[in-house]
């Protein structure tokens, strides 16, 4: 009878362990998952960044600056 319900203990501890590791694989994907989209989109906001830092610095560029001014008084009469 007791080896009985050490058979059934062991058993009841190895499917618990079991699900166990599932649930924790399970919650890594999905850490890994939430990571890398973050990751990606952190990437995207740079790079947007990175293109409006330069449109700006091309605006206040001095070459550019007096291009626009040349360009204003030429249509300028």
């Amino acid at each position: 009878m007791v080896s009985r319900f050490r058979f059934v203990y062991v058993v009841f501890c190895f499917v618990a362990i079991l699900v166990l590791a599932i649930f924790l694989r399970d919650a890594n994907s999905h850490m890994f998952y939430l990571s890398r989209t973050y990751r990606v989109e952190h990437e995207q906001l740079k790079q947007q960044l990175w293109k409006k830092r330069l449109l700006l610095e091309n605006k206040t560029h001095p070459g550019a600056v007096i291009q626009q001014l040349e360009n204003a008084q030429m249509q300028a009469p």
